[in-house]
This record gives structure tokens, C-alpha cells and sequence, in this order.
């Protein structure tokens, strides 16, 4: 008898839970049960090059423009995104405020229990400022104002990613690849891993390690400071100390 690898359970399932969403979407159920995932090997994550990034957000129709392009620009996880309100946006001075997120229908506290302040490029800027609405504060929003769900989420980050023409063999890329791609993104600019960490809004630094191989200039670059020339020289400056003696720092 043939047993099903785990990976192929899995992919059942989730194919399982795609369909609850859908069923909650069209209001023949009214919570989606819990579908529990098998433990496997953990396996490299994916992210896009930043020509693919482009690719994604101009082939993305205008309605869903800026949920995806806010998601590869800010790294906000998925239920972060849907639970965004407009009072979490200063854009006047391009910050958003991590405040909630909706997870099955159940809103929360951001993973870890803490919020956090994430920064926004012009582009997000932009493009969050065109994607106004008076549907309730919600930023991303059915047309009764009420939250977004997965299955709704997941269809048009399908759509979008075919009308691009991004594959991958191993499978198709998710809302959780899109923040990879943030994080991904930063490490390749030569971002700090700690800087990230607080970004990305990570409880250990060793999340953040992921990303640590995508940055192999910038640790050569930070390391041929060091023998830089032109290196300024310190000087020891004399203080006063409590006794009235003087000191060098």
C-alpha cells in the first residue's frame, strides 16, 4: 500500500482550508475551522527579485494594487495587513503603527503580543493616498466595510501573480513570500539584521538570521572600513573626575 508523504497531506489540506475560506467568503459557513498542518522539514523560504516585485504590483489590478504593494514594502504579515485602519497611518510623515491582527476572523494583538512602527516609502505613500475610501476604517475592505478574508486575499494574489507571469516549480508563491521579499529586499540593500529584526517585528534575532546569506557585500564592505586609509584618529580628551583628578575616555 502507497502511505502519502506528509508534504502531500498537507498540500491537501490546504487546499481543504482554501475551500472553507471560500465557503465562509459566500456565507455558507460562518467561522473557518482550525486546519492543522503536519510538521515537516522546514524548507528554504522564496522570495522575489525585485525586477518580479515590479512585475507583480503593475500586473496587479487597481483594486488590490496597493494590498500587494504595501505587503512587499512593508512586510506586514497577512493578518496585519487585513486588520490596517486608517487611524494606524501617519502619512504625512510616512509611518504605520502595527496595531492588530485578524487571524480567521478573530481580530488580536500583532505575533508577540507587541506593536511596532514600520516605515513607508514614497511609493507606499502614494499609493495608499490614492487608494482612499469612506467604507469604514478598515484600509483594505469589502464593500460593507467589513474585513477582508483569506480566501478573498489569496484569489487575487493568484491572479495577479499569473497576469505577471511569475512560477515557481516548487510551488506557488503566498502572502508570507511577500514578506520574505521585504525582508529579503533589506538584507540585499545592505540593512542591518537588527534594524530588520525591529522592521519585521521579529521576537528573536534568530529569525532574522534567514536573511544573513543575502547580504554577503555588505559585510565585506563593513569589514574594508577597517583598513581604510583615510581612517579618522581618536584623541583622548581629559575629564574631570569626581576627586578632581583628570581621566582619559
Amino acid at each position: 500500500m502507497n502511505l502519502l508523504s506528509l508534504k502531500s497531506i498537507n498540500n491537501a489540506l490546504a487546499v481543504l482550508h482554501k475551500l472553507l475560506a471560500l465557503a465562509q467568503e459566500q456565507g455558507v459557513i460562518a467561522h473557518v475551522p482550525r486546519v492543522k498542518l503536519f510538521r515537516t522539514e522546514k524548507s528554504a523560504f522564496d522570495f522575489l527579485t525585485f525586477e518580479e516585485a515590479e512585475r507583480l504590483i503593475n500586473a496587479a489590478v487597481p483594486e488590490w494594487r496597493t494590498l500587494i504593494l504595501l505587503a512587499l514594502k512593508t512586510g506586514l504579515r497577512h493578518g496585519e495587513l487585513i486588520g490596517l485602519q486608517w487611524g494606524d497611518l501617519d502619512l504625512q510623515r510616512g509611518k504605520l503603527k502595527v496595531r492588530r491582527t485578524i487571524w480567521q476572523g478573530v481580530t488580536g494583538l500583532p505575533k508577540g503580543g507587541r506593536e511596532r512602527t514600520v516605515d513607508l516609502p514614497g511609493s507606499a505613500v502614494d499609493s495608499l493616498k490614492g487608494h482612499r475610501h469612506l467604507r469604514g476604517p478598515y484600509v483594505f475592505c469589502r464593500e460593507d466595510g467589513q474585513p477582508l478574508t483569506a480566501g478573498m486575499t489569496e484569489h487575487r494574489l493568484e491572479g495577479a501573480l499569473s497576469r505577471a507571469g511569475i512560477t515557481r516549480e516548487q510551488g506557488c508563491i503566498t502572502w508570507h513570500d511577500l514578506r520574505h521579499t521585504y525582508g529579503s529586499h533589506l538584507a540585499m540593500r545592505g540593512v542591518s539584521l537588527k534594524v530588520i529584526q525591529e522592521l519585521m517585528g521579529h521576537a528573536t534575532i534568530e529569525m532574522t538570521m534567514r536573511y544573513a546569506h543575502l547580504a554577503p557585500e555588505a559585510r565585506e564592505s563593513a569589514v574594508l572600513q577597517l583598513s581604510l586609509a583615510s581612517a579618522p584618529t581618536l584623541r583622548r580628551t581629559s575629564v574631570e573626575t569626581p576627586e578632581g583628578h583628570t581621566g582619559g575616555t
